[in-house]
């Protein structure tokens, strides 16, 4: 997912989205997974010169990927998008004091587990499929991908805020899926998400997808097992909650009361309360689609003018 908080910061963007070819582009890369240059000339009637230009330009602003490929008529670029949602925040303001934290997936520091279960690193599996007695094993800490049909995981955020700073807003960046038994496309399963035990709101997994190859799974990584998840990004603010802009509950920081001295909390969980009790897999960066762990930032503010947190 792209997510512009700066207006300014998305005028390359903007101006990719401007043309209606560009746009018919984008819309057949979203319905066909990859395309050559030659296929989407074709499907659009139009010439590959023509093509070429404003595939630049997509590749410019980040939208598209290019690879190069060997095929039957010699080296073909192929043009995947390189997003799959692109979000603008349009009424955020500027914020300089941040800070960000990447944490592996394995790296929780609580958990329930039951089957269908597992977890595995880059390198293999962890332990046996489906017995929760390894989700304490010490190879853990290495795993890129955890999946479980009823639980939760915790993962402990660090908190680098001195006494003259205050929390604005904290957000969560991962790659989520629900779990099935081998994988299923259609499998909707409600995830929760909590800071500190305080529920903030629950996202709807549309499924456990496994129609094609995550882009960053490893070679030995089974084609029968599920395969990549959807970016979320998740926001709490001092107006509420939010997933991928789109308001979850009027859950606000002030409900969760941090300050400077408080532990950070970030719990996932499907639980007896999902309508939709179908699972979850998280995603770290030698797997699925997107190269991150669970990637937290914080953003605050300074009261009496002094550094930013950490310094």
């Amino acid at each position: 997912m792209i997510y512009i908080k700066d207006l300014k910061s998305g005028l390359n963007i903007y101006k990719a989205l401007s043309s209606e070819i560009r746009i018919q582009i984008l819309e057949l890369l979203a319905n066909n997974q990859s395309l050559n240059l030659n296929d989407i000339a074709t499907k659009l009637g139009l010439s590959n010169s023509v093509i070429t230009m404003h595939i630049k330009k997509l590749e410019e602003s980040g939208l598209i990927e290019i690879n190069t490929a060997v095929g039957k008529h010699g080296i073909q670029k192929i043009c995947y998008l390189n997003e799959e949602k692109l979000v603008v925040d349009l009424r955020s303001k500027e914020i300089s004091n941040r800070y960000e934290v990447e944490i592996k997936v394995g790296h929780y520091s609580d958990y329930a587990a039951s089957p269908t279960c597992g977890l595995a690193t880059k390198d293999s599996i962890v332990g046996d499929f489906d017995d929760p007695r390894f989700f304490a094993d010490p190879m853990r800490i290495d795993a890129e991908i955890i999946w479980l049909s009823e639980g939760y995981l915790e993962y402990k955020i660090p908190n680098y805020l001195k006494s003259n700073q205050s929390f604005e807003e904290i957000q969560f960046s991962m790659e989520l899926g629900s779990e099935a038994p081998g994988y299923n496309d259609h499998y909707p399963s409600d995830i929760y998400f909590y800071i500190n035990d305080v529920e903030i709101g629950c996202w709807t997994s549309p499924g456990d997808f496994g129609d094609i190859r995550g882009t960053f799974n490893p070679d030995w990584w089974p084609p029968h097992l599920n395969q990549y998840g959807m970016l979320k990004l998740i926001r709490i603010t001092r107006t509420g909650s939010y997933i991928d802009g789109c308001r979850i509950s009027d859950v606000t920081l002030d409900d969760v009361r941090l300050n400077y001295q408080s532990q950070i909390n970030f719990r996932i969980a499907v639980t007896e309360k999902s309508v939709n009790k179908r699972g979850l897999t998280i995603y770290g960066k030698h797997f699925g689609n997107y190269s991150q762990d669970l990637l937290v930032r914080v953003l605050y503010n300074v009261q009496d003018g002094g550094g930013r947190a950490g310094e």
